[in-house]
């Protein structure tokens, strides 16, 4: 898969676990953007190992929406249009203090949400006037039906989730394509401490689901594939079942 390969989040592992197998399929250049972006050596080691003959580091806040349209069409300016453009930011928070701050509570919801709605409506109408290019975003489980102990997070998920999927809906025939990605929970950095719920995946096996669909032109995919008819069943449990379901 050729053209730049852009990943919102450089530091997300799964953010460059995609572009690590896009850069082996065919990708040249990928652009990095993070906060802190001149720390992102460790990242950039990866990518030209896997093949990537140049690696631009772009300094990037996702909640600083203002700033969005004016980073993005920096990249734009220096490399011309876009092939693939992964949104891998995102926090977790904390439930428990969410629950009892509501600034805390809001700062998830920004990040995981408002922040999405931003960037992607900048990023549809840049590769809708470049009659191409593929966006992937990174929904969750976590959003399909939204859990008593996490609700901060997965509503915030639920919301991206819906945006998501009625942007790809208003993409359709303009030559964009939109793949959404629901993982389960992945065993990582992000995750680190917490005991890993049925189903886990690695960032390397949701990276290699993720890509296996964009090159299959897929609108969507569970990781792993199991979860899609586990939640189907899900959704229909009795509330006073599904409140006293952990994480």
């Amino acid at each position: 898969m050729s053209g730049t390969v852009v990943v919102l989040g450089g530091r997300s592992e799964i953010g460059i676990a995609v572009a690590e197998r896009l850069v082996a399929g065919g990708a040249r250049t990928v652009v990095l953007a993070a906060r802190r972006s001149a720390e992102l050596d460790e990242q950039e080691a990866r990518l030209r190992a896997a093949g990537a003959t140049e690696v631009d580091r772009v300094e990037f806040d996702a909640d600083d929406v203002a700033r969005h349209r004016e980073v993005l069409d920096g990249i734009v300016e220096r490399h011309g249009e876009l092939g693939v453009v992964v949104t891998a930011f995102g926090i977790l928070g904390d439930q428990r203090r969410a629950e009892a701050h509501a600034d805390h509570a809001l700062e998830i919801v920004h990040t995981d949400y408002v922040a999405h709605v931003s960037v992607l409506t900048e990023l549809a109408n840049l590769l809708r006037a470049q009659r191409g290019g593929s966006l992937v975003v990174f929904s969750s489980v976590a959003g399909v039906r939204v859990r008593r102990a996490n609700y901060v997070y997965g509503s915030a998920k639920a919301g991206l989730d819906g945006f998501a999927s009625g942007l790809a809906d208003a993409l359709a025939g303009s030559g964009v394509r939109l793949l959404l990605v629901r993982p389960g929970f992945v065993v990582g950095r992000m995750t680190e401490g917490m005991d890993p719920a049925p189903f886990s995946s690695t960032p390397d096996q949701v990276a290699d689901a993720t890509v296996k669909a964009l090159r299959k032109g897929r609108g969507e995919v569970w990781v792993p594939g199991v979860l899609r008819p586990v939640f189907f069943v899900m959704r229909h449990l009795p509330r006073a079942i599904w409140r006293r379901l952990p994480r």
